[in-house]
């Protein structure tokens, strides 16, 4: 079992020198404090974006890169996008098994296929708020619904995390949704993501390229639900998550969204791992 070390920080932190904060160094654990309360105040609003794609996918290279650009903030939107790419699994018979593809995110995106009243699945797609969707390698009309989204303010969630074990990865969450919940109820969902992911693609519908993937999903828990509570209140939770071979923490945060049983989105905030995680 490795050492357990215990990291907390306030909103998204891009970068060292984005963030102000200290370190105090003991025999067990190492706090992180970072005042990002500018970066919260920025993300206010934010719109959630879901990809739905495959490397099996001859499509999904081009609606990746063009997500990747909206994750990193490339065009002149007057509201901060959150990205989130969930990888399906019924392309992985085209003679490639995509290695971050699932059948829960398949479940996902059936979810909102029956909830959008479509009449089929394909990738690339993007679901925006979980209330539209649009083809991901169109530029126009993924900007178009973007900016024509609902805005929502973003959960004011303090995130701490520890490492109880090597294999493991335990968040803390406590805030205020600032949405008021009604009787009807919403899940408080936590991703945990991975991006600077390069692929070299041997076979199938990509044969010989290089993909390249960010913001990609590799697990998601329920925090907990709530109903009738107001936008002030405090909720708190922790959740646990398996680790892969190769976990980087410096190439992976956690998205906090807000979600009902209707499969809209009511509020998100991201936070970036301690690099030293």
């Amino acid at each position: 079992m490795a050492p357990r070390r215990l990291f907390t920080c306030f909103g998204k932190c891009n970068d060292a020198s984005s963030s102000s904060g200290n370190e105090v160094h003991g025999k067990e654990k190492i706090n992180v404090t970072v005042d990002a309360s500018m970066e919260d105040q920025r993300r206010a609003g934010a719109i959630m974006v879901e990809l739905f794609s495959s490397q099996g996918c001859a499509t999904s290279p081009e609606g990746e890169l063009l997500v990747s650009r909206l994750g990193r903030g490339d065009f002149a939107l007057e509201a901060p996008v959150i990205v989130l790419a969930f990888h399906v699994d019924y392309w992985d018979y085209m003679g490639w098994k995509d290695p971050y593809g699932s059948s829960q995110w398949t479940v996902r995106q059936k979810a909102y296929v029956e909830a959008l009243k479509l009449d089929t699945m394909f990738t690339p797609q993007v679901v925006i708020q979980g209330r539209t969707q649009c083809v991901a390698n169109e530029e126009e009309a993924l900007l178009s619904s973007i900016m024509s989204a609902p805005k929502f303010p973003s959960p004011t969630f303090q995130a701490t995390f520890q490492r109880p074990t090597s294999e493991s990865l335990q968040v803390s969450l406590s805030g205020a949704l600032r949405t008021k919940v009604d009787s009807k109820g919403a899940n408080i969902m936590v991703a945990l993501y991975e991006s600077g992911l390069v692929t070299n693609c041997p076979h199938g519908e990509n044969k010989g390229r290089v993909l390249s993937n960010d913001y990609v999903v590799r697990r998601l828990e329920k925090l907990c639900t709530v109903k009738d509570i107001s936008a002030k209140k405090t909720v708190s939770g922790t959740v646990n998550f398996s680790l892969w071979e190769g976990f980087n923490s410096s190439k992976c945060g956690i998205t906090v969204f807000v979600q009902d049983n209707s499969h809209q989105i009511f509020g998100s905030q991201s936070f970036q791992l301690p690099d030293n995680l």
